[in-house]
């Protein structure tokens, strides 16, 4: 089963949004991290770069990867 598109990171940009918070696609461990999404360019996907992320935690291979409505409050960035 293949998942849905999400959003580019220009739409997302678009809406005033720079951040992304990236979670283990591991249900068990979830760790999940904010980070800023200006280094991917405006036609890149959400959904393109899931399989990328390998978690810090766990060593699993995927994430989610969604939209940080709260960028701005975040610390990391």
């Amino acid at each position: 089963m293949q998942r849905p598109q999400k959003i580019t990171f220009g739409e997302m940009r678009a809406a005033g949004i720079h951040g992304i918070l990236v979670y283990c696609a591991d249900y068990h461990c979830s760790h999940h991290i904010a980070i800023n999404g200006d280094e991917w360019p405006d036609d890149v996907h959400l959904s393109d770069i899931e399989n990328s992320f390998v978690c810090s935690v766990c060593g699993n291979r995927g994430a989610e990867v969604r939209p940080d409505f709260d960028w701005h409050l975040s610390p990391n960035l």
